[in-house]
């Protein structure tokens, strides 16, 4: 999906406004929440919304946008850079969550 015309800080303000204020971080194999230190594995994590953005001037400069919400009730986003600065760990925790655990329940682009 293709946010053309907004980019990933629109984005993230529209969900913090909906409450998806924490930010988070992976590490190994744990999503840490980056203001508690909380520990969430792939299994503790539902990605409710997903954004990809390409680079203005270099369409290869890419990044997704994760909306998520885990199981402690903490919601918040993660942005992940790909492609040319491969950010491989978090790609790969990200695949690690469940296909169930993924859906576009909260995307801000679907609500009216």
């Amino acid at each position: 999906m293709n946010n053309e015309g907004t980019n990933e800080l629109d984005f993230i303000k529209k969900y913090e406004n909906e409450g998806y204020t924490n930010s988070y971080r992976v590490d190994g194999n744990m999503l840490i929440e980056n203001g508690s230190d909380m520990r969430f594995t792939p299994n503790g994590i539902k990605v409710v919304a997903k954004h990809r953005y390409e680079g203005y001037s270099n369409p290869s400069d890419m990044s997704i946008l994760y909306v998520i919400e885990t199981k402690d009730d903490t919601k918040g986003t993660i942005l992940v850079p790909y492609g040319n600065t491969n950010e491989t760990e978090t790609l790969e925790f990200f695949n690690k969550i469940p296909d169930e655990n993924f859906s576009e329940s909260e995307n801000i682009m679907f609500k009216k």
